[in-house]
């Protein structure tokens, strides 16, 4: 006699592996954040003075990274700049999307 093939199991099992797997995430979730919660504290209250003087610097920086990454949405992406693709291609003239110059 042949032997049966493989059938998935009931739908009941699948569902209570989901609820054990989301009881876990959630329960690991909850310890993550008080963790993380009690270890920015502590950083705060050790580094405050060293965190504040910084602060200007790091804005700066964040801006800047920002400001580049969403600049960079107008013209699909970062081409090398020296290849002569893209909106600029480095040598003063601008194209346009037909390839003639303006």
């Amino acid at each position: 006699s042949r032997a049966a093939a493989w059938s998935p199991p009931p739908r009941t099992a699948t569902r209570e592996g989901q609820n054990i797997r989301q009881s876990v995430i959630s329960k690991f979730g909850i310890v993550l954040v008080g963790f993380l919660a009690v270890a920015m504290y502590l950083l705060w209250a050790e580094h405050e003075v060293h965190i504040l003087a910084f602060l200007p610097l790091i804005l700066i920086l964040g801006l800047c990274l920002g400001l580049h990454f969403f600049m960079h949405g107008n013209h699909g992406g970062h081409p090398d700049h020296g290849s002569g693709s893209g909106v600029n291609s480095g040598d003063g003239e601008h194209q346009r999307d037909d390839g003639k110059t303006p």
